[in-house]
């Protein structure tokens, strides 16, 4: 196929030389109706690609077929045999794909560290998860996707499970055995589905990990705007096998998805496949170089360790590690990555992607370069000589991994849409949760809708809050109160 062409954006290139006249929406009307201090900031670009899809960038029964034709051309650049645009994010996309692959009440096997997205399409769907645990790093404190031998176990218990699901990369950039959990569930006819938000760029060079489509991934969810050029909320998905009807998901994508997509995002994706098409492997190779030097740079700032494939892979622990998220362990000087992240936004203007009890995430991309990395050398290296200076953290009351988990007592769905109360956090040990409480980023729950909560989660989580962890989804978010299930009505269980 032509990768040089860009169907979105010569679509759109065609409306604006044609000076179509639209008398439909977006109301500002090719920026005329726009406030000038909105253009004034945003540009006048921005409202000039906003059209709409169809009766704007295409007729009004798209006959150009214009998204299908970018969609193809993204397919066949990642070897998929279908892909899906959506404007929603990934956290629809992923939801469709659960919706294609389980029913209410069917099980899926769900690895535990799944991102909120996920819980949030199980309390949607009614789909009864089966979870499986994760690889965890005790010594670091840290979780890596479950094995492939995690998943045979979970299917030789629940053989009616309807698939598996599994984040890989992680959000520290560790990946999973997708060849070996694909094996799983195909020797079983089951497909699997990769939520592999952060690998977008995973495809188009030879020394990063291995992409979910050539390892047999059945459904694979990605968000160009992580690790690609895309614009934020613009999300492929892309399936290949027999065991996915393409029109099943793409019915369970349309039932999610809005009926006013931003052609923006279509053409930030559109375009990002074109770049990466014909320019991807001299771009990712040059990012990689960068963070080969980046890393022995920071490695040879005294208090600080970059975590490398040494640390993250290996015998149960992850199988690959995409070395552009440079995590920096900082637990050798006494300040918390809580601490480190807004002490660099404050004096460097530096935004780093995850902090946590120990650790800051750099994500680096194609977009990085000698400037850039240098600023953040500068940064990490300050950082690392005043760490002396910053007032002594409060203590996080983080135990082993095994005493995190809890007993899923009832369905997400049944918890979340059931009979609730607000309790003081002091009086919820015992209670059945109603609601996610999330630290974020990254996005992946302590608490789900369901499990009966322990006093070492409560305790993990509250002195967590008091040492800067932040927890966006709670409905008390200073975690004084947490909703809980009222449990004088009958609630069906968790598991037949």
């Amino acid at each position: 196929m032509d990768h040089d062409a860009a169907p979105v954006l010569e679509a759109l290139a065609r409306y604006q030389k044609a000076g179509e006249l639209p008398f439909t929406p977006p109301g500002h009307k090719q920026a005329r109706g726009a406030d000038p201090r909105v253009r004034q900031v945003l540009g006048d670009a921005v409202f000039h690609g906003d059209v709409l899809a169809s009766g704007g960038l295409d007729d009004r029964r798209t006959r150009g077929g214009v998204l299908q034709r970018a969609e193809h051309l993204m397919a066949d650049a990642v070897h998929a045999e279908h892909t899906f645009f959506s404007t929603c994010g990934s956290s629809l996309s992923v939801k469709s794909a659960m919706l294609a692959v389980a029913g209410p009440h069917e099980k899926l096997l769900v690895g535990r560290d799944a991102h909120k997205a996920v819980v949030s399409g199980l309390v949607l769907s009614g789909i009864r998860p089966v979870w499986v645990e994760p690889q965890w790093d005790d010594e670091r404190k840290l979780a890596h996707a479950p094995s492939a031998a995690s998943f045979e176990a979970a299917f030789a218990e629940h053989p009616d499970a309807r698939g598996a699901l599994v984040t890989s990369p992680t959000p520290y950039g560790t990946c999973a055995d997708l060849s070996g959990i694909a094996e799983v569930c195909h020797r079983r006819g089951r497909p699997v589905i990769v939520d592999e938000a952060w690998g977008a760029h995973l495809p188009f060079h030879p020394d990063l990990p291995t992409w979910a489509m050539d390892a047999g991934a059945d459904v694979c969810v990605t968000s160009i705007h992580k690790m690609g050029s895309g614009l934020e909320q613009g999300s492929v998905f892309h399936l290949q096998g027999p065991h996915i009807d393409p029109a099943v998901l793409a019915q369970r994508a349309d039932l999610l998805g809005t009926t006013s997509p931003s052609v923006l995002l279509y053409a930030g994706m559109d375009g990002w496949r074109r770049q990466m098409a014909l320019h991807g492997r001299e771009l990712l190779g040059h990012a990689l170089e960068l963070a080969a030097e980046v890393r022995e740079r920071l490695e040879a700032v005294e208090g600080v360790h970059v975590n490398g494939r040494e640390d993250f892979t290996g015998e149960g622990r992850a199988a690959d590690l995409d070395p552009l998220p440079i995590v920096m362990d900082l637990s050798q000087l006494p300040v918390t990555g809580y601490q480190a992240a807004d002490w660099m936004r404050e004096h460097h203007h530096i935004d780093v992607h995850i902090s946590d009890h120990r650790r800051i995430n750099t994500q680096l991309t194609h977009a990085d370069d000698q400037q850039t990395a240098g600023v953040l050398i500068d940064a990490v290296r300050e950082l690392a000589a005043r760490a002396h200076e910053f007032p002594k953290a409060p203590t996080i009351s983080l135990p082993a991994s095994s005493a995190l988990r809890m007993e899923q007592a009832c369905l997400p769905r049944d918890a979340y849409f059931g009979g609730v109360e607000d309790v003081p956090a002091s009086e919820a040990t015992g209670r059945i949760a109603a609601e996610m409480i999330t630290p974020y980023p990254p996005g992946i729950p302590v608490v789900l809708p369901g499990e009966r909560l322990t006093d070492t989660v409560v305790r993990y989580l509250r002195s967590g809050v008091e040492a800067g962890m932040n927890l966006p989804d709670a409905a008390s978010t200073d975690l004084d109160t947490i909703r809980v299930l009222i449990e004088d009505r009958p609630v069906p269980p968790a598991d037949d």
